[in-house]
């Protein structure tokens, strides 16, 4: 498979990831297909991991020269960065209410929570307290500390990703706000978005 078809799809997986969580797209479909809330989530978790495997199979097989490789001293920083990325997650789900990550709480309650959990209540807490969004920080550690090599098609793949990565949780914000308002922005005045410089400023004071 070529470069450029790899990429688009790769590209094609996150627009289309994107867009059917997207607040318009899920009203627009809800709209045409009732009582379709209570099953969304588990649905957009089946086609995401459905049509992901795949891809990463491929581009798992694809070749190349190397681009990016962690040796050396490079070895160890992998090592701590894929620990972190593995805390990140632990902590997120401490948070998180699970059942709604799956999409099975919503099967009985019918309600799509944008947060995932039962309380709206922003608290700095737990690895919340360092970082407003751990499981997307934790996911970009994840794609750059997975592999010890990193050829042409998988260096390709992790940029994509990444900019995904980033450019969702900007749109995430985005909808948080529209929804909370001053509640979420009390609390981005207390906590950093993806990397923890306001807790770091803390405890240098």
């Amino acid at each position: 498979m070529s470069l450029i078809l790899l990429s688009c799809l790769w590209i094609g997986w996150c627009v289309v990831h994107s867009l059917l969580i997207a607040p318009v797209v899920i009203g627009a479909i809800e709209s045409r297909v009732p009582g379709v809330a209570r099953y969304y989530r588990l649905l957009y978790n089946a086609l995401a991991f459905l049509t992901l495997v795949p891809l990463a199979i491929v581009t798992g097989r694809a070749g190349g020269p190397p681009v990016f490789v962690w040796q050396g001293w490079g070895s160890v920083i992998r090592i701590l960065l894929l620990g972190c990325a593995l805390l990140l997650f632990r902590g997120g789900a401490k948070q998180y209410d699970m059942q709604y990550v799956v999409g099975l709480k919503q099967l009985w309650t019918g309600k799509p929570p944008l947060l995932l959990t039962d309380s709206p209540d922003f608290r700095a807490e737990g690895v919340f307290g360092l970082i407003r969004h751990p499981w997307y920080l934790g996911s970009l550690l994840l794609i750059w500390s997975a592999l010890p090599v990193y050829p042409l098609p998988k260096f390709v793949a992790a940029v994509i990703l990444s900019c995904y990565l980033v450019i969702g949780t900007l749109l995430e914000e985005r909808k948080i706000i529209a929804r909370h308002g001053e509640r979420y922005r009390a609390y981005q005045q207390r906590v950093s978005m993806l990397f923890p410089w306001k807790w770091l400023k803390k405890k240098l004071e």
